[in-house]
């Protein structure tokens, strides 16, 4: 099949050597087909995608997607398989190849996706989601039947659904990148990115643009740096960023210094350099310019004698000029040059008067506001006590909600009464303004920024069980990163379980048994019950609260995803869970599933049965952890093998401080669902569901207790 223009010459050809094709046929899905004898499909057109997928057209490890001009020419961005098999967005700039989607700084368990799969697919199904074979997953706004679709890689490197409307024109439905600036490269090499409010790209200052008319082409630099150290000087970008592509890193170093090593290497042109933390990143290609708030600032380094004015500084504004469509040139967008300022008198007056408008409308909303603000608060003083809803309103709205930096320092009176601290970050006292008192956990290192770190304590605020501490809010102003929950009277297990100084509490067998109930509860709901499926990932004593009524809740549930606990993004053994509840999958790059709670939750067992940490029972200084786990398991296993008459040896293992005082029937339950759930392979493994239920079972059949040896 060839297709020939007006001169004769052939412009495609479906390259099909066969000389048996009988027919071309275009199916209903739209997909055209060249047919053999017997019905044979000697080509389709459904393999040989170019920007777009329809439903029921599968990508697989030979097909891709590549992004196109509006003359049709190939562009940079394509969509296809990346070496883990896994489906992704990439921007091959030159000799540069970048996966900017999904985000190539969250781990795999982060992603939600299955890697080194065999079966490589992906395809839209006529409802309008789209499935992976590694559990790629996204659906239409729209979703349901009935609905042209189509799934386009557009120009921008934006991948989205699109659904025909009647009016023969497109409506986006799901698209990869709600903000367009997160799109790598999108503003080119040197190129800028702001949202004013709309997104566009920009020159920094020491650059002009390429070509006018294409905006993806980026910016060339006026004059070349030179080696030359005296000749050489830094600009301040604030808010500004060119995301990945660095030279090298440094941590913990002074501006000065981060100056120094971008001065003393000719092929660092500027360097990005975030302040409190100090970290710097040196940098020779600047691709992938954002400016946001938050992002940290940005020092190009520039010559000397080049004038730099405060207007050149490019970032995003909410007011001021908008760069949109301009259909006398080819691109959607035009790139706007703060290098240059070309506004007449008569823009400039334009502008005065309109945003002398806007503050006259805005100075009269204050003053309705304030005294708006006045009358209720009078009238709510008058009415005190009048309303006995108010107090359940009061409790609604201040169920799940973001706080602000300055409420959280006057609730914990500036963080002074510390309550623990952890891998995940500090927790404080507060007492919030409606008495409650709460628990302040300044997080770590996170990944998201802050509406997906809204977004995912949102999720987390959600869940409530009893056997979960419960989240009332969260705090996300610039840099803090602060979660809200309710305080749990006697603190961690860990105090109370351990020979800790301070603690006078024992817990004896019933106590002990029911906390281990509760926690199956709090993590069988996390694994199977609740609407968001949440692992847990470090199940620890630590992690375990007992309320007045030494009831068990489990904390830090969810931060998982959202902590970076200082490693790498690529093995993630090193990023999650403490050393000692680690169940081997995490460091044998086998997918993670809810059975790393499982092997966690059998170790807490065996600590609530022995009354110590499992770290503490070493025979010698060279034992690891890891060898007193297996040594102990081995050594349960040989016993509970025996005769179930003979049961000499289960009060050797359990708490000499009980004294005896235990039920055995419940003592050897907890000893074999410990060694069940540290079981190496996964597989062997029971869900928490089945804890549970021989956890219950056990605790309905024994209704008598043995105490030294004697039922009564």
């Amino acid at each position: 099949m060839v297709l020939r223009d007006y001169g004769g010459q052939i412009v495609w050809t479906n390259n099909v050597s066969s000389s048996n094709a009988e027919q071309a046929q275009l199916l209903d899905t739209g997909n055209l087909i060249v047919k053999g004898k017997g019905d044979t499909i000697l080509w389709q057109s459904f393999n040989s995608p170019t920007d777009t997928l329809l439903p029921t057209q599968r990508i697989n490890s030979t097909i891709k997607l590549v992004s196109t001009n509006r003359l049709l020419v190939p562009g940079h961005y394509s969509l296809h398989f990346d070496d883990q098999v896994l489906i992704s967005l990439f921007d091959n700039q030159k000799d540069l190849s970048f996966i900017y989607w999904p985000d190539p700084t969250a781990t795999i368990w982060q992603k939600l996706r299955i890697p080194f799969m065999i079966n490589t697919s992906g395809v839209l199904d006529r409802l309008g989601q789209f499935r992976g074979s590694d559990n790629t997953s996204f659906m239409a706004a729209d979703w349901g039947s009935h609905i042209i679709r189509r799934l386009t890689l557009d120009h921008d490197g934006n991948l989205r659904l699109y659904s025909l409307n009647d009016d023969g024109t497109g409506l986006v439905t799901w698209m990869a990148f709600p903000q367009l600036c997160k799109v790598h490269g999108v503003c080119g090499t040197n190129g800028i990115c702001v949202y004013t409010p709309v997104p566009s790209c920009v020159c920094p200052p020491g650059f002009e643009i390429i070509d006018p008319n294409d905006w993806g082409q980026g910016c060339r630099t006026k004059i070349n740096n030179t080696c030359d150290e005296k000749n050489m000087k830094f600009v301040h970008l604030p808010n500004t960023n060119f995301y990945g592509l660095d030279l090298s890193v440094h941590r913990s170093v002074s501006l000065n210094l981060c100056k120094n090593i971008c001065l003393s290497d000719c092929s660092c042109n500027g360097f990005a350099y975030f302040q409190g933390s100090g970290e710097c990143y040196p940098k020779a290609i600047l691709l992938n310019g954002r400016s946001l708030y938050g992002m940290g600032s940005m020092y190009l380094k520039l010559a000397k004698d080049l004038e730099v004015s405060a207007s050149s500084i490019p970032q995003s504004q909410f007011f001021g000029p908008k760069y949109g469509p301009n259909c006398n040139l080819a691109n959607e967008y035009v790139i706007a040059n703060f290098t240059h300022k070309n506004k007449t008198s008569q823009n400039i007056s334009k502008y005065l008067y309109f945003y002398g408008f806007l503050s006259a409308i805005f100075v009269a909303e204050l003053v309705f506001i304030v005294l708006g603000w006045f009358i209720l608060r009078r009238e709510r003083n008058q009415l005190r006590g009048a309303w006995p809803a108010e107090a359940g309103y009061e409790m609604i709205t201040n169920h799940f909600r973001r706080y602000t930096y300055r409420e959280l320092v006057t609730a914990t009176r500036k963080f002074k009464d510390e309550l623990g601290r952890g891998a995940s970050g500090i927790v404080y006292k507060g007492v919030l303004k409606d008495n409650r008192v709460v628990a302040v956990k300044k997080l770590g290192d996170i990944n998201q920024g802050g509406e997906e770190f809204q977004h995912e304590l949102s999720v987390i605020g959600r869940i409530y069980h009893m056997n979960l501490v419960r989240v009332w809010g969260f705090c996300s102003d610039g840099p803090h990163r602060i979660l809200i929950s309710e305080y749990v009277e006697n603190g961690s297990l860990d105090k109370t379980l351990f020979s800790v100084e301070g603690s006078e509490i024992l817990l004896e067998w019933k106590q002990r048994f029911h906390i281990a109930l509760g926690v199956a509860r709090g993590l069988a709901y996390l694994h199977h019950e609740c609407l968001e499926w949440v692992i847990h990932c470090d199940v620890k004593p630590e992690n375990i609260l007992l309320d007045e009524n030494l009831e068990s809740k489990i904390a830090d549930f969810g931060l998982a995803k959202l902590l970076n606990r200082g490693g790498s993004n690529i093995n993630v053994s090193r990023i999650q869970g403490t050393r000692g509840y680690l169940a081997p999958e995490w460091v044998s790059s086998l997918p993670i599933t809810a059975k790393v709670d499982v092997y966690s939750f059998g170790v807490v067992l065996l600590e609530l049965l022995k009354g110590a940490r499992i770290s503490d029972m070493e025979m010698n200084e060279d034992e690891e952890v890891e060898m007193v786990l297996g040594r102990i398991v081995r050594i349960l296993k040989e016993n509970l093998e025996l005769d179930g008459t003979e049961q000499s040896w289960i009060p050797e293992f359990i708490d000499t401080r009980l004294n005896g005082d235990f039920n055995y029937m419940q003592a050897r339950t907890m000893m074999k669902l410990a060694v069940s759930c540290l079981e190496e392979d996964r597989s062997r493994r029971p869900t928490m569901e089945n804890v549970v239920q021989m956890l219950v079972s056990v605790d309905e059949v024994s209704s008598s207790t043995v105490m030294g040896g004697v039922a009564y």
